[in-house]
């Protein structure tokens, strides 16, 4: 005798919406794809709004879903509170944050601590972190009123673990890793972790995702030496890797899981 749900119905997102930042490229149109293919009406963000509204229609006719696209810079707090208001406004309901819009900034003199540029540096801080912020503080509002939802935090490796520069060696186009995205998608992650404490009691579940690297045409040497460090011998592939994480954390599978930090990596950050 079935004791619950059947499983398909626990991973089922028919009749909830989802919104995405960063929505429109990379793994948030990964994670907005498998939002939409789990039945969510959806609204994706990009800086660039014809971006979104390309992207939103191609999504649309492919899935058969809602997608409402929204040009939006997560460090302006006005542009985010009048981008939850649309969202509301065309759907009325908000039952999936996904706070993926974020990055780094190069500085012309390198990206070492002693020549990283002060600004720089700040921009990260504030892009990942304070923008993370002004979208959890409007989704828990509306949240709230709603009676519960799911923010699902992108967090990094990065902000885990200290990283290898010799990865980086011998691929002369490559960026090594930057200490102050490791600072903010640290930051990231114990900001998911409290803000789960402080809202589990209106039903609202707060998790993260650390994704490691995905292999998007990096020199063969750069591959080669991240393979080495990854348990399962190779990096994340687009279009596939992230899909069913942010499913899980997104629907009723995850209905008992808050403050954690699903990390998706192949066993990078498991591997010493």
């Amino acid at each position: 005798m079935r004791r619950g749900p059947h499983i398909s119905e626990l991973f089922d997102l028919t009749g909830r919406v989802a919104m995405v930042t960063g929505g429109a490229q990379n793994l948030g149109l990964d994670m907005a794809e498998a939002l939409g293919e789990a039945g969510a009406d959806l609204a994706i963000t990009s800086r660039e709004g014809q971006k979104a509204e390309r992207v939103a229609s191609e999504l649309a006719d492919q899935i058969g879903v809602r997608v409402l696209p929204i040009a939006l810079d997560v460090l302006d707090a006005a542009m985010v509170e009048a981008a939850f208001e649309r969202v509301m406004s065309e759907y009325g309901r908000l039952d999936v944050l996904v706070n993926n819009a974020g990055g780094a900034r190069l500085t012309e003199g390198g990206v070492l601590c002693d020549r990283r540029s002060i600004d720089d540096f700040e921009h990260v801080i504030r892009l990942n972190i304070v923008g993370t912020f002004h979208c959890c503080r409007c989704a828990v509002r509306y949240m709230r009123e709603q009676g519960g939802g799911s923010i699902i935090n992108i967090g990094s490796i990065s902000g885990m673990v200290g990283r290898d520069r010799w990865v980086y060696e011998g691929s002369e186009d490559m960026v090594p890793n930057m200490s102050d995205y490791t600072a903010a998608k640290g930051g990231v992650i114990a900001y998911t972790r409290d803000l789960a404490a402080e809202n589990g009691r209106h039903g609202i579940r707060v998790n993260s995702i650390s994704p490691g690297g995905f292999e998007r045409g990096q020199p063969p040497e750069f591959i080669r030496r991240y393979n080495s460090h990854v348990m399962l011998g190779r990096m994340g592939r687009d279009g596939l890797d992230l899909k069913g994480a942010v499913v899980y954390l997104a629907s009723d599978a995850a209905a008992y899981v808050t403050a954690h930090n699903l990390v998706v990596d192949g066993g990078f950050t498991a591997w010493s």
